[in-house]
């Protein structure tokens, strides 16, 4: 495990390295932010409609071989980018198409990752494993940020995309010699990471799994935790969690700040997000109602944030918001991850990606809508009013549904009860 989070951090940093100069070459390119918007969405895209189809495939196929495959086919397309790059080949067409490649194996290696993690550790350590994966892609996401615009300033473009497909090369010579954990017995009372409400709606796994997409897209239309996951996970990303959006527009425009203080902000909030994920970790049994309340309380916060007078009070404001996030994402995956039987989770997890991918297509548009209609301020508040009480009162209702029913015995039954023997009394 701790390879296989060292491999993951230097992949992260790879990826966030490619991602930050993709967009300078674009803009390079084409002049057009518009541009840089359509390569973002193409390489979307194929998550969005082969992504139940990537997850039926790392059902079916072997884990770690599907893995190393597909990392070595990210690594491939990173260094023909290089080499288009550095021989001044490169257009947008070609550019888009590659985007588009990139994101139909990433339909496969997301999930095979993912899953492939989760068996280096024993069941009840799972949430422990994905909080450590949140914890190394924030970690990856500032460091490659960070080094990929000092790459581009000191070496070119071309050394960001090699220096990316080295980190994939890396990733896969790794994995051979991964060990799965799942031989090791569970710790003697040691809590698993399925959710506790199991025991009300009842065992997740039967004896054999069909492999087919239609199954699995039925499996999650059916189970309810996850159905409910997706409308928390899109009821917050329309209306409140795209903080990089609105809350630049919040700086720049009624606190009166500065692209620098955008950064100070973006710090504190990638702060939150590591310190979200080492708490996220702690969490052993992480329930759909914990999610909920997460993200209502970030929701609340959000609706202070908008309402900040300065600067200084927004900040202390935005470290929870980003810590209440990372909880509830953290939280969320161990979810999405350990709740379908062994055999449906690669389409469990396409499922996700798809529904993680409308949402992130859609959320931009919505804000954007509803700052021009009531401003950032009114769009920030209105949002988180929003969210906190569609899951507050989604809370209570389920609170209701499931109190139990008071038993009223009649006279007659109080008579027959302490007659029959055998039977106590009606306490």
């Amino acid at each position: 495990m701790r390879w296989w989070s060292v491999a993951n951090l230097v992949s992260n940093i790879g990826t966030w390295m490619q991602l930050t100069v993709q967009n300078l070459l674009v803009l390079q390119l084409t002049g057009s932010a518009a541009a840089t918007g359509l390569s973002i969405s193409v390489q979307a895209a194929p998550g969005l409609l082969m992504g139940l189809a990537g997850g039926a495939a790392v059902d079916r196929w072997p884990r770690k071989l599907t893995a190393a495959v597909s990392q070595a086919l990210l690594g491939a397309v990173a260094f023909t980018m290089a080499v288009l790059v550095a021989l001044d080949q490169l257009n947008l067409g070609v550019l888009l198409g590659l985007a588009a490649v990139t994101g139909l194996i990433a339909t496969v290696d997301g999930p095979a990752c993912a899953l492939l993690g989760n068996d280096l550790v024993p069941p009840e350590d799972v949430p422990s494993a994905i909080g450590v994966g949140s914890l190394v892609h924030n970690a990856g996401r500032l460091a490659g940020a960070a080094l990929g615009g000092v790459t581009v300033g000191f070496l070119g473009a071309a050394a960001a995309y090699t220096a990316n497909g080295l980190s994939f090369l890396f990733v896969a010579a790794v994995i051979p010699f991964l060990r799965p954990a799942a031989a090791v017995p569970a710790r003697p009372g040691a809590a698993t990471a399925r959710d506790p409400e199991e025991a009300v709606a009842g065992p997740a796994a039967a004896p054999a799994q069909p492999q087919g997409v239609r199954q699995g897209l039925l499996f999650f239309l059916g189970r309810r935790r996850l159905v409910g996951l997706a409308g928390i996970g899109g009821l917050s990303a329309l209306f409140g969690r795209n903080y990089g959006l609105t809350l630049v527009v919040l700086v720049t425009g009624p606190l009166a700040g500065d692209a620098a203080a955008f950064g100070v902000v973006s710090t504190v909030l990638a702060a939150g997000g590591i310190v979200g994920a080492v708490l996220g970790a702690r969490l052993r049994r992480p329930t759909v109602r914990l999610v909920g309340m997460l993200a209502a309380g970030g929701a609340l916060l959000q609706v202070l944030a908008g309402l900040s007078p300065s600067l200084a009070v927004l900040l202390v404001l935005v470290l929870p918001m980003a810590v209440a996030e990372s909880v509830s994402e953290t939280a969320t995956t161990t979810l999405v991850q350990t709740d379908p039987p062994a055999p449906m989770r690669g389409r469990v997890l396409g499922i996700w990606g798809t529904v993680r991918t409308v949402w992130g297509l859609a959320a931009p548009a919505t804000l954007g809508l509803l700052m021009e209609l009531a401003g950032v301020r009114g769009a920030l508040v209105f949002g988180g009013l929003v969210v906190a009480a569609v899951l507050g009162s989604g809370c209570l209702l389920r609170g209701r549904r499931r109190a139990p029913e008071p038993v009223v015995l009649l006279p007659q039954d109080r008579a027959a009860a302490t007659v029959r023997p055998g039977l106590g009394t009606a306490a």
